[in-house]
């Protein structure tokens, strides 16, 4: 039978010797974890001896406490012990109810009420951008500077946007880039993207950081769906083997493998690293085993991102990742090479 603790209990166990977290109910020790997690073990002693569910259930898909060995799953706690979590804030407090999707009727209206929507935590991730965002500004200008001229006197009454990509029919000459962390947004995740993609037969590009699992995501796929695999190479090169293998599996779904080259260290993100700090979310003095020597302040992306390689090269990344699949290879982030 399996033991009830007490949340004052777990409570103790709140350091890199001996550190607890509570999951979904279940108790677990984590301290062996510590060394191997792939965001370092800062971020868990944050949370030592807590409810670690709210911050850990939108970030990792499911499997992923499977890593663990059996035996660190020590019972469960008692519901009547824990303390009651106050709802996070979203950014901008709004009384009134969400406006009908019908009638926000552009990028800047739908940003605009997902800034007040969505908790703060995900809106600093998603609306970051490196260091202090000069250059994510002079992108929105540089593209809002692009003028199409429109051919006319044409039959618009037969339109057809589909074309191909790497070969395969797409219903759009567009596809949806990778957004790592999409259930930070929404419940449904990437899984409600590829719903979207669906109904128009866009490429969706699945971020190597999603939310859900690549099973997860293609589950509902139409016949003749197609996806892409963004692949940060990991400094353990077994871990983006064993996936480019999951990946392999799917391949009536799965068409290719997007090699991120401009990714070799953790972003500095302001706005994101600030989140946490807003939050408290330091290891205090009275904890131990904080020291561990991280660059900026350890917002999301940092923590999700810690661990790729930064050792690429156009020697040894290609042929490994060609020696490891045989998808289409597409490289992304390529500016001056």
């Amino acid at each position: 039978m399996a033991k009830v603790f007490d949340a004052a209990e777990v409570a103790k166990h709140n350091s890199a010797d001996s550190c607890w977290v509570i999951l979904y109910g279940n108790v677990y020790d984590v301290t062996d974890f510590l060394s191997s997690h792939p965001g370092g073990s800062k971020v868990i002693l944050q949370l030592a001896g807590q409810d670690a569910t709210e911050e850990f259930d939108p970030i990792h898909p499911s499997g992923t406490l499977d890593e663990l060995k059996p035996e660190a799953k020590l019972g469960t706690v008692d519901p009547k012990t824990l303390a009651a979590k106050k709802p996070e804030v979203p950014v901008q407090k709004d009384d009134d109810a969400p406006a009908p999707l019908e009638t926000l009727l552009n990028l800047d209206e739908i940003e605009a009420e997902a800034t007040k929507r969505m908790p703060k935590k995900g809106w600093a991730y998603y609306y970051s951008a490196s260091d202090d965002m000069i250059t994510k500004s002079f992108n929105t200008t540089v593209y809002r500077d692009i003028l199409l001229r429109p051919r006319v006197f044409v039959d618009c009454t037969q339109c057809d946007l589909s074309t191909t990509l790497l070969g395969h029919k797409v219903g759009l000459p567009i596809y949806i880039s990778p957004a790592a962390m999409a259930r930070l947004a929404h419940p449904d995740g990437e899984l409600g993207i590829a719903r979207a993609a669906a109904k128009f037969g866009a490429l969706q590009l699945v971020s190597n950081n999603s939310s859900m699992t690549p099973e997860e995501i293609a589950a509902e796929a139409k016949p003749g769906q197609m996806f892409g695999w963004q692949l940060y190479v990991q400094n353990r090169r077994e871990r983006s083997e064993e996936m480019l293998r999951r990946i392999h599996k799917m391949r009536d779904r799965y068409k290719t493998i997007v090699l991120t080259l401009d990714a070799a260290v953790p972003g500095k993100r302001e706005i994101d690293e600030k989140s946490n700090f807003d939050k408290g979310l330091v290891v205090e003095p009275g904890v131990k085993g904080g020291t561990e020597k991280r660059p900026g302040g350890g917002g999301v992306g940092q923590q999700l991102f810690f661990g790729t390689a930064s050792d690429l090269t156009w020697q040894t990344t290609l042929p490994w990742l060609a020696k490891n699949t045989d998808l289409p290879i597409v490289l992304k982030g390529g500016s001056h090479v």
